[in-house]
């Protein structure tokens, strides 16, 4: 059965050779098919983030250029060209199948900082919350080498991390991963299931596949081993395959599919309990003590009676008893600040105290393991 079975929220990755035919230019025909599959799933519920290559391939073909140059003011030119054609053409198909869009460029940076890693996080899954797409591209206007991820693999497999997606799809021109270059070796068998993580496929994989990407199969490895960190699936497919999308989504096992070891709510609860120091922790009443270990809920601000430490939002907080014994922990939603401001409060109030209206819950309970 297909990794993608039972996966609510997806992250579907497309290399550079299939967005633009092998560079040929932006294959409309191949991104209205992805958007046809798209919409099938999306209207069975499924949450999508696509993660598109394609920005410099399509630049340089409108620039005339036909090898990809190495000094970097022309790869941000080439980007800045072709992006307006990427981002118009995944709109308009998307739109033809009923469905809107969003564009979101990312940089390392972004994802490095606190801050720009909680809020786009928070633009992603409002997007999400709003049945909108978004189609995700690394911002290489403005990146250099010191902030590039290096490759839309490792992109796709970081946003899979960022939005807790329960599976990444990698399409690429090969059918899967095999024991060796296909190309090059008669006797390459092919790897239907294996363990993300596992070193012996790094050992297997080769370098780059073609002049117009910069991935190659290791890169698509690294990134199926990243993703399992936070216990996403990756399943590495040919983006030809007739229906890849929804076959993948039907229980039928096509490509690769790489497991993660560990199922994604356990590998976010196990990072949050294997944290040894933890900058802050809140105080709760017996009345949140119930709703947290009885009932199951979130932990809400009215609940809280004493804030210790100087936390910042997305800090692992120690949620404490009464008697100050350590009852959970987990993911925080407000700073220390905040959290000082609105303990004891209703959310109704909460936009007042602080000057925007946010989340109802100090920790979700997605967010929140118990000891």
């Amino acid at each position: 059965m297909s990794l993608l079975s039972s996966a609510r929220r997806i992250v579907v990755k497309v290399g550079s050779s299939l967005v633009t035919n092998e560079g040929r230019g932006i294959d409309a025909e191949a991104i209205a098919n992805w958007s046809r599959q798209l919409a099938v799933l999306a209207r069975d519920g499924r949450e999508l983030i696509m993660v598109s290559s394609g920005a410099i391939a399509e630049g340089m073909k409108r620039l005339g250029w036909s090898t990809r140059p190495k000094e970097l003011h022309e790869l941000q030119a080439a980007a800045a060209v072709g992006q307006m054609g990427l981002a118009q053409m995944y709109e308009s198909q998307l739109s033809a199948q009923g469905m809107a869009s969003a564009q979101v460029l990312l940089t390392h940076a972004d994802l490095a900082d606190r801050e720009r890693y909680l809020n786009a996080r928070s633009t992603l899954l409002t997007l999400l919350a709003h049945r909108v797409l978004p189609v995700i591209n690394e911002n290489d206007t403005v990146v250099n080498d010191e902030i590039k991820f290096g490759d839309n693999d490792t992109l796709g497999a970081l946003v899979a991390n960022l939005v807790e997606a329960d599976a990444l799809v990698i399409l690429t021109d090969q059918r899967g991963l095999y024991s060796a270059d296909p190309r090059k070796d008669a006797t390459a068998h092919f790897i239907d299931n294996a363990q993300a993580g596992d070193p012996e496929l790094e050992r297997m994989a080769g370098g780059a596949g073609s002049s117009i990407g910069r991935g190659g199969m290791i890169t698509k490895i690294l990134a199926a081993k990243r993703a399992a960190g936070s216990g996403a699936g990756t399943v590495i497919a040919w983006g030809r395959e007739p229906d890849v999308l929804v076959r993948l989504a039907g229980g039928e096992a096509i490509g690769t599919a790489l497991h993660a070891a560990t199922p994604k709510l356990a590998a976010r609860k196990q990072w949050m309990v294997d944290h040894l120091q933890m900058r802050g922790a809140v105080r709760i009443d017996a009345g949140a003590v119930v709703k947290l270990r009885g009932e199951g809920k979130s932990l809400l601000p009215i609940g809280v009676t004493e804030v210790q430490g100087d936390f910042h939002r997305g800090d692992v907080i120690a949620v404490l008893a009464p008697d100050g014994a350590e009852l959970a922990r987990g993911l925080a939603n407000y700073s220390a600040a905040e959290s000082r401001l609105i303990a004891r409060k209703p959310s109704s109030e909460f936009e007042s105290l602080l000057g925007y209206a946010a989340e109802p819950e100090l920790i979700h309970r997605d967010n929140l393991v118990l000891r």
